[in-house]
C-alpha cells in the first residue's frame, strides 16, 4: 500500500531521491515513503514578495514543514556566491535548525551547450563560484542547465564537454554536477540521457523533474510536451536527486 502524502509533507516541489545516499536526511521511514527535502523554488512567491528572507529559509522548512533538508535557488542570492560572511551566516542557521543543505540550483550563468566555444567557457567559469558556495554550505551537488544548443548532436557534444569540465572542477570539493530537464532539448529524455552517456563521468548526473518536460511551443502559443513517464524512466539511471511536484489536493490536504 502506498502511504498517503499530505500537503504539509509533500509541498509543491520536494526533492530527494531515495537512492541518493548524499541526501542525509534523518526522517524516520514512518514519516514519509521516502526522504524529502524542500526546494526553495516552492516558496518563490513568498521570497520575492519579501515575506521570507532567504536566510530564514532553513528554519522555515523545519518549523512549517517538519523537513530537515533544503535545496537552494541561486536566483534568491545571486550576489552572495563569494560572500563568505553571508554564506557563513546561512550555514550557521542551518546548523542551529538541524537542517542539511543539499544542493544549489544554478540559473542565469550562461549556456553550457552554446555553439560558440568562448561562450561555453565563460559559462563554465561563471558556474565555478557556485561550486565553491555549495562546498561552503556542505552540499553534495549543484544543479545546472544544459541549454544553448541548436543542432541536437552538436549540442549534446558541447553540453557533455562543459559538464565534464565542471565535474573535474568539483572533484576536490566532493560535489556532483546535476542536470535538470528544464525546457528545450534538455526536456527530451532521450537527448539528456545521451548527454549523460557521452559525459560518462561519475560526478555528472541528472535531477529529473516530474513537471518540466515541455520541449517547445508553437507561435500560436501551443505547448509541445515530452512523455513525462518515458522521460523519468530514461533519466532515473543517472539521477542523484529528484524534483517531485504535486498540484492537486483534496479537502483534507491529501495529494
Amino acid at each position: 500500500m502506498t502511504p498517503r502524502l499530505t500537503r504539509r509533507a509533500f509541498t509543491v516541489a520536494a526533492a530527494c531521491a531515495p537512492l541518493a545516499a548524499s541526501c542525509r536526511t534523518t526522517r524516520s521511514k514512518d514519516d514519509a515513503p521516502m526522504p524529502i527535502s524542500l526546494a526553495q523554488w516552492s516558496l518563490h512567491r513568498t521570497i520575492r514578495a519579501g515575506s521570507l528572507d532567504p536566510l530564514d529559509f532553513p528554519l522555515h522548512a523545519r518549523r512549517e514543514f517538519g523537513l530537515d533538508a533544503v535545496e537552494y535557488v541561486n536566483q534568491f542570492f545571486a550576489d552572495k556566491a563569494r560572500d563568505e560572511a553571508w554564506l557563513g551566516d546561512l550555514d550557521r542557521r542551518c546548523a542551529d535548525a538541524g537542517v542539511t543543505s543539499l544542493l544549489i540550483m544554478v540559473d542565469g550563468e550562461g549556456e553550457l551547450a552554446a555553439p560558440d566555444e568562448a561562450r561555453r567557457l565563460d559559462a563554465v567559469r561563471a558556474h565555478e563560484k557556485w561550486i565553491d558556495a555549495a562546498a561552503r554550505l556542505g552540499c553534495h551537488a549543484i544543479r545546472v542547465n544544459a541549454g544553448g544548443g541548436v543542432n541536437r548532436e552538436e549540442a549534446s557534444r558541447h553540453a557533455a564537454d562543459s559538464l565534464v569540465r565542471l565535474a573535474d572542477r568539483a572533484t576536490d570539493a566532493d560535489l556532483s554536477i546535476l542536470v535538470e530537464n528544464h525546457g528545450g532539448m534538455s526536456s527530451d529524455g532521450a537527448w539528456l540521457a545521451g548527454v549523460m552517456r557521452r559525459a560518462d563521468h561519475p560526478r555528472v548526473g541528472t535531477l529529473p523533474d516530474f513537471g518540466n518536460f515541455r520541449v517547445g511551443g508553437s507561435e500560436g502559443g501551443g505547448d509541445e510536451w515530452y512523455d513525462r513517464y518515458l522521460g523519468v524512466e530514461q533519466l532515473m539511471p543517472y539521477a542523484q536527486a529528484v524534483s517531485a511536484k504535486s498540484h492537486d489536493f483534496d479537502a483534507d490536504g491529501n495529494e
